[in-house]
């Protein structure tokens, strides 16, 4: 094995020992580590701010989109979000013990269902150093240990990072090894980490482009839990109010065109050609470059042509595909053909429209009246998130601290044998 793969399986040893420990760790040790790390990001802050600016300035000259540029970029604020999400996440229940189901037989025999941590989580991801913290904090609060590999435009970023996790775990009396980082750009460290480390690896979350959840899925020995691409909608329906039409549609395109939850295409009920003028101004004057596929040409010459493969497309940029439907049923069918299954949204005030929008979508995040910028799991209360889940095996929608935890049937008998 070359120096590479020694290294990875060694670290992955390392994950199953503190993965042990972490199973026994205690809801304070915990949540001591989630709140030193973020005393010392804090502290470290200039450090971790210098390090982004040298990473981004190497990105702009590498020709990367502004989109990408964005995902990667760290500042002050940013920092005080990461910071703020560890507290929140030391607030959180502990999920590890809870009970989430009890039942007694007929013979006696009393079956609990308690949730227990997954163990070892290997976490691949790209240009968003958030993400070192995020998913650290995650799955450490769920009992787990993790091995980090970000992307090699933000390594010295995620590097500074990882640092403060690490100390604060050491701080807290919790095995350092609980959450490491891959500080190596070699490209093999993702091989050997799908290879699942001789064993070592429960679960694979690939966060980041279509390539690499598609290598992800399907090179990986451990079950994996990812999300497709952001491919989201807003539906503006005829009885929407157009204050509110305005407001969610150019939120959810143009707030950050660059995450997963930004809006990729614009629906609007062919009976509210009145409501369009005023959506599609507010878009332009934002900067969106607006493209039709001809349902609404008439309404709007200066839209640029849609191709069938525009409607399949994250943009991760300030394009947005529109279309004109008939109606709620004419959302629901464009949406069952495009959708990549992660967030739609409709605007009206008809309450019966809304409940069979809610009830008929089958994506990880239906909303009613709201962006779907919204699809965050700081926004859903859970402090972060790792990702957002797409399958609809063992977790949908923002993945946080319950979501990384699984569970164990506890049988309590009085002597009883199987006749």
């Amino acid at each position: 094995m070359d120096a590479t793969g020694d290294m990875m399986t060694e670290m992955g040893a390392r994950a199953r020992r503190a993965a042990a420990a972490m199973r026994e760790a205690s809801t304070a040790q915990k949540n001591a580590a989630l709140l030193k790390a973020s005393a010392l990001i804090k502290e470290s802050e200039a450090d971790i701010l210098a390090a982004n600016a040298a990473e981004i300035e190497a990105a702009k000259n590498d020709g990367r989109s502004g989109a990408f540029i964005d995902r990667m970029t760290l500042n002050a604020e940013r920092i005080d979000g990461i910071c703020a999400a560890l507290q929140t996440i030391a607030s959180l229940d502990d999920p590890v013990g809870k009970i989430i189901a009890e039942t007694r037989r007929p013979n006696g025999l009393a079956i609990s269902r308690i949730r227990t941590p997954i163990g070892v989580i290997a976490v691949i991801y790209e240009s968003r150093p958030n993400v070192t913290v995020d998913a650290a904090a995650i799955a450490l609060k769920a009992g787990n240990a993790v091995i980090l590999r970000g992307g090699s435009e933000c390594i010295a970023t995620n590097r500074a990072l990882h640092q403060c996790m690490r100390a604060a775990c050491h701080a807290a009396g919790l095995p350092e090894d609980a959450a490491q980082f891959v500080d190596t750009p070699d490209r093999a460290a993702v091989g050997a980490l799908l290879s699942g480390l001789d064993g070592a690896i429960d679960l694979v979350i690939p966060r980041g482009g279509k390539s690499l959840v598609a290598r992800v899925q399907s090179d990986a020995r451990a079950p994996v839990l990812s999300h497709l691409d952001g491919v989201c909608h807003v539906y503006i329906d005829g009885a929407a109010d157009p204050e509110k039409a305005v407001a969610i549609a150019l939120n959810s395109k143009m707030r950050r065109p660059g995450v997963c939850g930004a809006a990729e295409t614009l629906l609007i009920d062919m009976a509210a050609r009145e409501l369009y003028a005023p959506v599609a101004a507010a878009l332009r004057d934002a900067g969106c470059e607006i493209r039709d596929d001809g349902t609404i040409r008439e309404w709007d010459p200066d839209a640029a042509p849609a191709s069938d493969e525009d409607f399949y497309t994250e943009y991760l940029a300030p394009v947005i595909s529109v279309a004109g439907v008939d109606g709620v049923e004419g959302a629901i069918t464009h949406i069952a053909k495009y959708s990549s299954g992660h967030t739609e949204a409709i605007v009206t005030e008809d309450a019966a429209a809304a409940s069979e929008f809610l009830a008929r979508i089958d994506s990880a995040i239906v909303l009613h009246n709201a962006s779907t910028q919204f699809a965050d799991g700081g926004e859903f209360g859970l402090g972060a998130e790792i990702g957002i889940a797409t399958g609809r095996l063992h977790a949908r929608g923002p993945v946080g601290v319950e979501e990384l935890t699984t569970y164990k049937n506890v049988v309590r008998g009085d002597g009883q044998i199987r006749p």
